[in-house]
């Protein structure tokens, strides 16, 4: 299973840009609900080669909260062409979480002819 990437260094802003569709998971270690989310997240996205995942602890890199003005977690935002276009905190399930990922990533994907 592939794993989220996981928000080391550089700048937060960049991660929209790093391709086509970019889902991003916010979390804190004392968040039991974020831990027990965000495999469940990676399965999902493994479903979707397309869609670049990455992991932000908000505990080591809280600019990253002000930057995305999360204030509750988990959150996830997902990036299309670099534009927000979904965002779910809190209280969401990963049926929600798929059905706008799978919309979004067939509209992307290249007609056949």
């Amino acid at each position: 299973m592939k794993e989220m990437k996981e928000f080391t260094t550089g700048e937060a802003a960049d991660l929209p840009q790093q391709s086509e569709m970019v889902c991003i998971y916010f979390s804190r270690p004392d968040c039991g609900v974020c831990g027990a989310l965000r495999p469940r997240v990676e399965a999902l996205l493994n479903e979707y080669p397309g869609v670049d995942g990455w992991f932000v602890d908000l505990e080591q890199h809280p600019e990253a909260a002000g930057h995305y003005t999360v204030f509750t977690i988990p959150a996830v935002i997902l990036f299309v062409q670099g534009k927000e276009t979904v965002r779910f905190a809190r209280h969401f399930s990963i049926d929600q979480l798929e059905e706008k990922i799978s919309r979004y990533y067939e509209l992307l994907q290249p007609a056949e002819p």
